[in-house]
């Protein structure tokens, strides 16, 4: 009996060291299952991160429009946010840098389409405002002034003419352009205009967002500050000065507001004794809570019918996108200028007109043959401008990509391969412009209907971002 005892606990010890044995050999087992799901876990947690930064890259770029794919697309792009703006200068370089770092960041060997994407957002940046071929024919009929071939009675002279200038005061119109304000460049061109006016000509001049500041708690006061500081009378240069000198940038912007005083001191001058024109000079969008566009086409279907000639100085996307509308709806001419060359050049033609009106009313030029149009110059000056602003474009695309090599942002060989949708893109936009200035050369000699059925049709699209 004590020899199976004996036995038995002999035989408990055996198995316990196995036992043991078999323990210290699990945790060996144990660390590699515990790695492979590690590893498992990492994969699948590094898919989940390459799913999540696909996703964020194809959300981002959602956002971002297409390239221009056609004469009509490079026509009616809105300017970027960088849009004329020096990049090559240290401070413009740093703020687009900056903006840049808001893209997904490109891999260091990215597929075709991630290249096109960076590209689609480079662009976006610094797309510019290329001249609209539209505008030409409004410029064409604008010229044609008193002539029988002016369909739109609202450009055939009349016994009388009024001209209002509705200037914008606001704060940004402190702005430097040239080492001037833009309020003084304005109020330089707007009194050398009005001084060459003719003595039988009414004039006014019409300011708003002129009192307050531009904070919120001046608001109501600031965008109820609209007054017509002179006319409607005949120009006198002592009193115009004193008028134009009266004022300083200062708040918001009410551009409904302004129109609708416009109206009413307009009320007594019918379109079918008198030609109404007005000039809006602003340099951005409504901020006072009002619809300018809609109240424009009120306007042009008054009695009044008025030309709103409509200059929108250094403005951004969706200040051209209001301010064209505005003068869209008044069959009237929208025109951007960066500079005070471009802003006398443009009262300088409403100054031909009223020249024109004067002789009319001496009875020195009756014959409409006179009056015919000649577009070669006006065609000339819009390729050489579509060519200033297509040179703008690609010297800041340039500028862009250096800064981002040299900034280490990206390497020397995806600038490569960027360079080279830069080129692309060139020459898609050359094309686009020959083939403007041939649908312009073609309709030069055709009558101002006819052309504006062709070119509308082509080009009257819907503004792209």
């Amino acid at each position: 009996m004590r020899k199976y005892l004996y036995l038995l606990f002999v035989l408990s010890i055996i198995l316990t060291g196995c036992s043991n044995e078999n323990q210290k050999a699990d945790p060996s087992k144990q660390q590699n299952q515990s790695e492979k799901k590690i590893n498992h876990a990492s994969k699948e947690k590094k898919a989940d991160a390459g799913e999540e930064k696909s996703s964020n890259r194809q959300e981002f770029y959602s956002n971002i429009p297409e390239l221009p794919s056609s004469p009509a697309d490079v026509t009616n792009q809105l300017p970027g946010k960088y849009a004329a703006k020096p990049l090559r200068e240290k401070e413009w370089e740093s703020k687009i840098l900056e903006e840049m770092d808001e893209a997904p960041p490109l891999p260091e060997q990215p597929t075709e389409e991630e290249l096109d994407q960076y590209f689609r957002y480079i662009y976006s940046l610094v797309k510019e405002d290329f001249p609209d071929p539209q505008e030409v024919l409004k410029k064409w009929e604008f010229n044609m002034f008193g002539s029988p071939e002016a369909s739109d009675e609202r450009y055939q002279f009349k016994d009388n003419y009024n001209i209002e200038i509705i200037l914008d005061a606001s704060g940004s119109m402190q702005n430097k352009v040239d080492g001037k304000t833009q309020m003084e460049l304005a109020k330089d061109a707007i009194n050398k205009f009005l001084s060459s006016a003719p003595k039988d000509a009414n004039v006014s001049l019409r300011v708003y967002g002129h009192k307050g500041t531009g904070s919120d708690a001046d608001k109501e006061e600031s965008c109820s500050s609209i007054e017509q500081v002179y006319g409607f009378e005949q120009y006198d240069e002592e009193t115009f000065d004193q008028a134009l000198n009266s004022f300083e940038p200062k708040g918001w912007t009410p551009i409904e507001g302004a129109l609708k005083e416009s109206q009413k001191a307009l009320s007594q001058f019918d379109a079918e004794m008198n030609t109404n024109l007005i000039y809006l000079v602003s340099d951005g969008v409504e901020t006072c809570d009002g619809d300018p566009v809609s109240f424009a086409k009120e306007f042009a279907d008054s009695n009044i019918k008025p030309i709103v000639n409509v200059i929108g100085f250094n403005v951004d996307a969706e200040a051209k996108k209001q301010l064209q509308s505005v003068s869209d709806n008044t069959n009237g001419i929208y025109t951007t200028v960066t500079n005070s060359e471009q802003l006398e050049e443009e009262f300088n033609r409403a100054k031909d007109v009223l020249e024109s009106w004067e002789r009319w009313k001496d009875d020195a030029l009756r014959d409409s043959d006179a009056k015919r149009v000649d577009g070669s110059f006006d065609i000339l000056s819009y390729t050489n401008d579509f060519y200033s602003v297509s040179l703008s474009q690609d010297l800041n695309i340039s500028a862009l990509l250096d800064g981002l090599v040299l900034n280490k942002k990206i390497t020397y060989e995806i600038e490569k391969e960027l360079r080279s949708r830069k080129r692309k893109m060139e020459e898609f936009i050359k094309q686009a412009k020959e083939e403007v200035d041939t649908d312009l050369q073609k309709a030069k000699t055709e009558k101002v209907e006819t052309l504006k059925e062709e070119i509308n049709e082509k080009y009257n699209q819907e503004t792209t971002n």
